[in-house]
């Protein structure tokens, strides 16, 4: 541990510019961590606008016999899942519940005043604490052995080009809203754009190498001996950016993305199947450990053409529980939610976990599927849909119907951070995290 931050800070002493030096310490000879060790990570998933819930819920407490409409993509993977009940989102204050709904879901604390007006409640701003996804980032990044390139990914699909409470989720603290990206190509540019500075790199670890020589003869044997563990790691790197473009550096190799796709309401089926792809690889390749998944937004409009749907999505959701054709179409966007989780979920099981350790990558990750309200048409913070899946290597006990009984959802993050090894007493308002972290384990 103490000669890989002495890695860092020989890159840093030496003056590798602000470009390269997150690319330099992105490379699997300066990663920091150990692939030999069984890793943990955490993915969220949003989708908009509430649940059908007699389409949702199972029936009863216990081991999950059956799911429900909405739940049936998930039906081959249904020991591997978890549906809880009871979880609420009690934070109040300033915002309508959209707003609330959103940006407090992964904060678990409430809005600033502000003055975004929404529905018939006060105006509100920016959520005024760090998000769940982010507290566990920097936890993983503060150490070593879990260290990665960008820490967290904040994917997007079909994610308006907006910037406000009802779009965004992911916080990095106070006032800091993280904006997802919805371009597949942008994305993909962002994970290995960087190999593009090849010749500008190597011409650096050139000028490192001629720097070191030259000092040389005013060591010590000690500090010669530091040195000659430094020429090593200039080398190591050299070897790195020449291979770059090979599949030897890489876990996985870099997935080919459509560059013409069209940022279309049409198109979302197939950028959807991009970003999970996306997502995946970049987990292999452990460029990140954490990532949000962020379908629409909270009153999100998206008309599911690929449905045969010609509705917008939040008008639907209001329409009252005894339209019948509404409550049809709703049930079906939110099985092609289900749909894409279930992909999501095969796509890490039929992932070997890397470095050798055995099993697959969904044994350890954690998968969190939830929404910013529990029904659309009542605007309702309570009992919001939540299902968790894969994480059996992270002590999750999944096949299970779990119900609780009005229980804050801040006490759902003290859970997933539990699970991440992260042991919080507290996150977001402390008032509603008395008792501490749901039992998921």
């Amino acid at each position: 541990m103490q000669y890989l931050q002495k890695r860092r800070e020989l890159l840093r002493d030496l003056g590798i510019g602000l470009s390269a030096a997150p690319f330099c310490m992105g490379l699997p000879s300066l990663t920091g961590a150990d692939l030999s060790k069984t890793p943990k990570r955490l993915i969220i998933m949003f989708s908009p606008n509430g649940t059908i819930p007699d389409a949702f819920w199972p029936d009863e407490a216990g081991p999950l016999k059956a799911f429900k409409p909405i739940l049936q993509p998930l039906e081959s993977m249904r020991t591997r899942t978890n549906v809880l009940n009871g979880v609420y989102n009690l934070v109040r204050g300033d915002g309508d519940n959209h707003m609330r709904g959103m940006s407090c879901l992964l904060t678990g604390t409430e809005l600033f005043p502000g003055n975004i007006q929404g529905g018939s409640h006060t105006p509100a701003g920016w959520a005024k604490g760090i998000s769940i996804d982010q507290e566990i980032k920097n936890f993983f990044q503060s150490k070593d052995d879990s260290r990665t390139r960008f820490g967290s990914l904040e994917f997007g699909i079909a994610v308006p080009n907006r910037a406000d409470p009802w779009t965004r989720m992911s916080y990095a603290g106070a006032n800091k809203p993280m904006v997802p990206i919805d371009d597949p190509n942008q994305m993909l540019d962002k994970l290995y754009g960087a190999t593009k500075d090849k010749e500008s790199l190597l011409s650096i670890v050139d000028g490192v190498r001629a720097d070191l020589r030259r000092v040389a003869s005013r060591l010590s044997q000690e500090d010669r001996h530091m040195l000659e563990e430094h020429m090593s790691l200039v080398a190591e790197m050299e070897s790195d950016l020449k291979q770059i473009h090979s599949h030897q550096t890489l876990n996985h190799p870099v997935p080919k993305i459509d560059s013409n796709i069209d940022l279309a309401n049409d198109n979302t089926p197939n950028i959807s199947r991009m970003q999970i792809d996306l997502l995946v690889n970049s987990f292999a390749n452990n460029l990140a450990r954490v990532a949000t998944l962020q379908y629409m937004n909270s009153v999100g409009q998206a008309k599911m053409s690929w449905l045969d749907i010609k509705d917008g999505h939040h008008s639907l959701s209001h329409e009252p529980d005894d339209n019948k054709e509404a409550k049809a179409k709703l049930i079906k966007i939110n099985t092609w939610f289900a749909g894409e989780l279930a992909y999501l979920a095969k796509q890490l099981a039929n992932t070997p976990e890397p470095g050798g350790v055995g099993g697959n990558m969904l044994d350890n990750t954690l998968i969190v599927w939830t929404n910013e309200l529990g029904k659309g048409n009542s605007h309702t913070l309570d009992n919001i849909p939540v299902v968790t899946m894969g994480g059996e290597n992270l002590g999750m006990k999944n096949g299970q119907s779990l119900k609780f009984q009005k229980t804050a959802h801040n006490k759902l993050h003290l859970a997933i951070a539990k699970m991440m090894g992260h042991e919080l007493h507290s996150f977001g308002l402390d008032s509603l995290c008395e008792g501490g972290a749901l039992s998921l384990i």
